[in-house]
């Protein structure tokens, strides 16, 4: 097999994994099946990844640095102002897990069944959202001073802006059926929600 090839069943072997861990969680996901979906034997997979146990944790972790992507992209942001910033970090958070909505479920389950996984993310990920929040906090407190803003703290902004957000993509299966809407309804309810998740963040910011 050539290095083309191994990158290939690799990414593969990652994709399907991701799509079993995501539908079903860690615990009844195996790799017999995932190889299986592949299309390659057992013994392939445990080369690549070695154990379960590391094939969900490249993949979480991956999911996690997703998963706040739209604060850590506050350095491509160029000269917008904060409540600009704010907006763009609230809808591309949304727009992720509009993309990504079994994400949520994933994280919980496995910071639940895992609580000691926080503190490894942490220090792998420590010098990237140091480094944002803090530039970030830095332009809150200036609007604070400015009478721009309430006081608040930046954790209070993004606990809420996670919370209502997240909370709609773990309630939208109960919804679906309870309101038996169809696909155009569903897109109709989302988009309305992340408009009211914008507003009703950024009128929380006032003075």
């Amino acid at each position: 097999m050539d290095i083309k090839s191994e990158q290939s069943l690799e990414q593969t072997i990652l994709e399907v994994a991701e799509r079993l861990f995501l539908e079903k969680g860690f615990a009844l996901t195996s790799t017999t099946e995932i190889a299986k979906e592949v299309g390659c034997n057992q013994a392939l997979v445990h080369y690549y990844f070695r154990t379960k146990d590391n094939l969900f944790n490249v993949i979480f972790e991956q999911k996690f640095k997703l998963f706040f992507q739209g604060i850590f992209g506050i350095k491509n942001m160029g000269d917008l102002k904060f409540h600009d910033k704010l907006k763009h970090i609230i809808e591309t958070h949304f727009d992720m897990l509009r993309q990504n909505p079994k994400m949520p479920s994933l994280i919980i389950n496995e910071l639940s069944r895992r609580p000691e996984q926080i503190i490894i993310l942490r220090e792998k990920l420590r010098s990237l959202p140091e480094q944002v929040l803090s530039e970030l906090n830095k332009e809150l407190q200036q609007e604070i001073e400015l009478g721009n803003i309430r006081k608040i703290s930046l954790i209070d902004i993004i606990i809420t802006m996670l919370s209502l957000n997240i909370a709609l993509f773990v309630m939208m299966p109960i919804a679906e059926k309870m309101l038996q809407l169809n696909e155009a309804q569903k897109e109709i309810m989302i988009n309305h929600r992340k408009m009211e998740n914008v507003e009703f963040i950024l009128k929380s910011l006032r003075p």
